[in-house]
């Protein structure tokens, strides 16, 4: 039988698809607010993975991902979510929005992102919110999963991620 434990810290995360670089400065101030300050900002990407977010959105989106000083209980994760919706509506214009906002955590073994859309490999949190598993680290690195998004499986954003998650494994022996 296994023996129920607390779960460690994880690091929190936000990527930011974005249709104006120029709000992007008062969105992270948004999220700062309620997760502390980042302490990884990834470089502006053009977002072209995919047209999704285009008809909402426009054409050329950014993208910019950013971790979190704070390390946090992975249980929180569908709050998050209700929070980074809470933000994309502030910042939308006309009805549409001008940042997508993909929430989530770095674990040692996993990038975790929250979503309000159900799939077969999403598990129900709480407040309408879905959890996926997007990578796992193995290997050295993170690896895709067959639901992958297309910019997360990319090396860019792999490598990115590693760089967090060395933080955050720094973090988690400071704690120890």
């Amino acid at each position: 039988m296994s023996e129920p434990r607390p779960p460690l810290p994880v690091k929190p995360i936000a990527s930011l698809i974005m249709a104006r670089r120029d709000i992007g400065e008062p969105v992270m101030r948004h999220l700062a607010d309620f997760f502390g300050p980042p302490d990884l900002l990834g470089p502006w990407r053009p977002f072209t993975a995919t047209k999704y977010y285009d008809r909402e959105m426009g054409p050329d989106l950014v993208r910019r991902c950013t971790s979190f000083l704070h390390l946090a209980d992975p249980a929180c994760l569908a709050r998050w979510k209700v929070l980074t919706n809470g933000v994309e509506k502030e910042f939308s214009l006309g009805g549409r929005r001008l940042v997508n906002i993909d929430i989530g955590y770095v674990a040692k073994e996993r990038l975790v992102l929250a979503t309000g859309k159900n799939y077969t490999h999403r598990l129900y949190l709480k407040h309408g919110i879905f959890g996926e598993v997007t990578l796992v680290y193995s290997q050295g690195e993170f690896q895709a999963l067959p639901w992958s998004y297309p910019d997360y499986a990319e090396k860019e954003m792999s490598a990115l991620l590693g760089l967090i998650r060395r933080k955050y494994l720094w973090q988690l022996q400071i704690l120890a």
